[in-house]
């Protein structure tokens, strides 16, 4: 059985100081977006797709309900009172929460990143990557931590058991997934660039 996505893309995007709410920035032609959902639509163990958004970004509303998913409204707060809002309000279960600006996601990883939360037997999972592939790419390392041996960046896709929505601390297997796919999310201008020069030469 698949897991619920959440695709989170409700926030204000202030820091991109763009004209376009950032899930409609287009890298290679199209909106971020439609990247992610696309690689959702294609990934084997995805049942189901939500789109979270709210009154910051009612044009990324519209433009998502062309495609197979449902779009829920959050009040907009911050992306994790958001997520648990929508969590308990449709009672989702087993949920794939990923961030609406990481254009390079593809259906194999999605894939990839459940399985292993399937295998891995704890409640919650977090996929991260290494401090030094972001280096290697010139972007920064915001929100760093140490796992094991290595300082890690979370790539903003987390999986939890939404039934346990409540609990103040969960279990969680840290993912390291090493992957430049996965290391760059769009919060800035800077990090539009290297996304659009990465899609130029894939």
């Amino acid at each position: 059985m698949g897991v619920t996505a959440l695709v989170m893309a409700g926030g204000k995007g202030s820091r991109m100081q763009h004209p376009v709410e950032k899930p409609l920035i287009r890298i290679g032609g199209k909106p971020i977006i439609e990247r992610v959902i696309r690689a959702l639509q294609n990934a084997k163990e995805v049942e189901s797709i939500i789109v979270a958004v709210s009154n910051y970004t009612p044009k990324t509303a519209a433009f998502v309900s062309k495609f197979p998913v449902k779009v829920a409204w959050t009040p907009g707060r911050d992306y994790i009172h958001d997520m648990q809002y929508l969590v308990k309000q449709l009672d989702l279960g087993k949920v794939l929460t990923v961030a609406a600006d990481i254009p390079l996601i593809s259906a194999e990883l999605v894939d990839e990143i459940v399985k292993r939360y399937k295998l891995c037997g704890k409640p919650a999972l977090a996929v991260v990557t290494s401090s030094e592939i972001k280096q290697k790419l010139g972007l920064g390392n915001e929100h760093s931590f140490q796992a094991a041996d290595e300082i890690v960046v979370p790539v903003g896709i987390n999986i939890i058991d939404g039934q346990r929505i409540d609990e103040e601390e969960l279990e969680q297997e840290v993912f390291l997934l090493d992957r430049i796919e996965l290391a760059v999310n769009i919060n800035t201008l800077e990090e539009l660039n290297v996304a659009e020069r990465l899609v130029k030469n894939s």
